[in-house]
């Protein structure tokens, strides 16, 4: 099974997770959310090594 992209991005489990939460919420907040969950974890992981 191939890993989403955006695992490139947030490399922690616990981030991992919650974007799998927050991913399942459907409505157009939910996506706002998301988008904006991502942006944080994405900067917060950027300089920890990758995780497979």
């Amino acid at each position: 099974m191939e890993q989403p992209t955006v695992h490139s991005w947030i490399k922690t489990e616990c981030g991992r997770a919650k974007y799998a939460q927050l991913a399942a919420q459907p409505g157009p907040l939910a996506r706002l959310r998301l988008a904006w969950f991502v942006l944080i974890a994405a900067l917060r992981d950027w300089r920890l090594p990758a995780k497979e």
